[in-house]
Order: structure tokens, then sequence, then C-alpha cells
């Protein structure tokens, strides 16, 4: 499959990976991994073909009800962790919990937590890389210039406004696939 995830993103959409190209996957087994900017449904299926054509296993987390049967295994199988989303929960430390309890997990989210045009980040991500002592590691969604470039592993300091202004900074310039939200 991996071929044909190839054949698809470089020949047929013309898109290109860059820098850190596969995502520190033999050194990093476990980080964060945020998209950015997330402004089309069109950002799913590219980071779906760009974890086939670096040949990187990616998770995501989802309310535990979507692992029930009949979904669960398929969720499960293509990287998927259940979190009991009740109120009460502390879901950083749920969700930290889950690099603690796995050989290999590489969360992936994206930092605006929608598909609109926001003006601020969400800071969960962070919080959880930092609980779970694990790196964060971006990647553009540059439908201006068909591109995913992947950033070198950053290990979040106690600066938490210099780590985000240098997180923001790898983003400059970056054009999603609906402008207006970019």
């Amino acid at each position: 499959m991996q071929w044909l995830a190839r054949f698809i993103y470089f020949k047929l959409l013309g898109w290109k990976v860059t820098g850190n190209v596969n995502f520190s996957k033999d050194t990093i087994k476990k980080a964060v991994i945020i998209a950015v900017p997330h402004t089309s449904w069109h950002d799913f299926f590219i980071g779906i073909l760009l974890r086939k054509v670096v040949n990187l296993k990616t998770n995501f987390v989802g309310k535990k009800e979507l692992f029930k049967w009949p979904f669960g295994y398929y969720f499960r199988a293509v990287g998927g962790a259940p979190l009991d989303r009740t109120s009460g929960q502390n879901k950083v430390e749920a969700i930290a919990k889950l690099f603690e309890d796995k050989d290999e997990f590489r969360l992936t989210l994206a930092p605006e937590g929608t598909r609109k045009k926001v003006e601020e980040w969400r800071t969960g991500f962070y919080y959880i890389a930092k609980a779970a002592q694990v790196p964060i590691i971006m990647f553009t969604l540059d439908f201006k210039n068909k591109q995913n470039h992947v950033s070198e592993p950053f290990y979040p300091t106690d600066d938490v406004e210099s780590d985000f202004a240098h997180m923001t900074a790898f983003y400059k310039d970056v054009v999603g696939k609906r402008p207006e939200y970019s």
C-alpha cells in the first residue's frame, strides 16, 4: 500500500515532504505531533497519505464510546486510543498516561481544535507533551506550496510564551486549504 500512497501523494497530487521527513521515527517512539493549519476535511486524507508515505505509525484519541462494537476494532487498528471524556476527568493526565502505557505512541493533534480560523491555539497538546515528557514534532499542511514540512523534535521548556513563539514561527506563511482560515 505504501507504493500506492506514494503514487497518489507525489504523482497525482503533486505534494512533497521536507525537513525531518521520517519524523525521527527511528529514534523517537513517543511524541505529540501537531498539524497546522487545520482548515479543511482535506487535511485528514493528506495526513493519512503522509503517514503511509513515510511509513509512520501515528495515533489519535477519541471518546471511549467510539471504541465499542462494531467500530472499536477498526479505530484501534488505525491507531486510535479510547479516552474517558466524562466531566471531572483530567484529560491531560489521562492522555499522558496513554504514553506511559505504550511502547510506541505518536499522538497527532490539531492545536486549533477546529477547522475555522482561530486567534490562539488550544494548549492541551503542549501540556500533554510536558506531562508525558515527550517532544513535539510539528508539520505543515501547506496547500499553497503542496508541502508537508516536518520539524525536528522540540521539547517543551518551562517558558510557555517562548515555546509558543517558537512553534508558531514554524508555521509562518503556511497557507491551508481554506486560506481565509489559515
